[in-house]
């Protein structure tokens, strides 16, 4: 009897995981962004932003 892996190859690139996980990611750019506490978090907002947005670029062409 065959051992299966725990997480198949292709389930590992589905879209709902990896689009959720860039938008959790744009939202935590979003929230560096409009926090009054340090300006070391307003200073990664937009690098935080942008690498959410080209995350969910490349994750809207995962298969379902």
């Amino acid at each position: 009897m065959k051992a299966q892996p725990a997480m198949p190859r292709r389930r590992l690139f589905r879209r709902r995981y990896w689009e959720g996980a860039s938008t959790v990611l744009i939202g935590v750019g979003i929230a560096m962004l409009v926090q009054p506490f340090t300006v070391d978090l307003y200073t990664w907002s937009f690098p935080v932003i942008l690498v959410g947005a080209l995350a969910f670029v490349v994750t809207s062409h995962f298969r379902d």
